[in-house]
């Protein structure tokens, strides 16, 4: 016999409507959908839009954790015991955004299998994009690392397709990302332009020719030490 509680149940279309435990709010670019120290007592699921986790030290020095995209949960440290929030997360274009409330994600969790397996999914890709972050922060130069961002913001080498343009971003932002200064941002964007690399415009178009720096070719021909040893 077919359990009442799994017949027919969509996890899209779960995270696509309003209902018990949950609302979808819509926020304007740089609105904040939740800032760091306040109750964490809900997990977030992007509909439409970027999002940007930003940490604020005790020095007041801020430093960009993630740049979330569709289809991407956040906030699901409240699952964890995390009573408060550890980041500040912000409207990184205008978003469109489904809250659920800790209570009802966690019954859904309990509940439903298929939900179940899809948020397994997303902690298990976090965790690995984490880990990878780690990895490029100890022994990887600022150069490389501000490529890699550049094409992770691009969408290269991930499941959805590509989109080159990039929307407008600050090189304050793209600092605080990669864990250097403005002006190291601003010297190493103008050499991957003069290479061909990216365009300025109404965005930064990225071109796919950016992963030679990563794969450790300078663009002029000369091949450097592979990606995962220090400048």
């Amino acid at each position: 016999m077919v359990n009442k509680a799994y017949k027919g149940f969509d996890p899209l279309t779960f995270l696509s409507q309003r209902g018990r435990g949950r609302r979808i709010s819509r926020y304007r670019k740089n609105e904040i959908v939740f800032s760091q120290g306040t109750p964490a007592n809900a997990i977030f699921y992007i509909q439409k839009g970027r999002v940007k986790l930003a940490v604020v030290s005790a020095r007041g020095k801020e430093a960009v954790a993630a740049i979330l995209d569709v289809g991407d949960f956040f906030g699901e440290g409240c699952l964890a015991g995390q009573s408060v929030r550890v980041a500040t997360a912000r409207a990184f274009t205008d978003c469109s955004i489904m809250r659920v409330e800790k209570s009802t994600m966690t019954r859904i969790l309990h509940e439903q299998p298929a939900f179940s397996e899809l948020f397994i999914a997303h902690l298990l890709c976090r965790n690995i994009r984490a880990e990878e972050d780690l990895i490029d922060q100890l022994v990887n130069s600022s150069e490389r690392r501000l490529a890699r961002v550049l094409l992770l913001l691009a969408n290269f080498g991930q499941e959805r397709p590509p989109e080159p343009i990039i929307p407008r971003i600050t090189q304050e932002t793209l600092a605080e990302m990669v864990g250097t200064t403005r002006s190291r941002v601003n010297f190493f964007l103008n050499k991957f332009r003069k290479l061909g690399f990216i365009d300025y415009g109404a965005g930064i178009h990225v071109h796919g020719a950016l992963l030679n720096v990563i794969l450790g070719d300078d663009g002029c021909g000369e091949k450097r030490r592979p990606p995962l040893l220090t400048d």
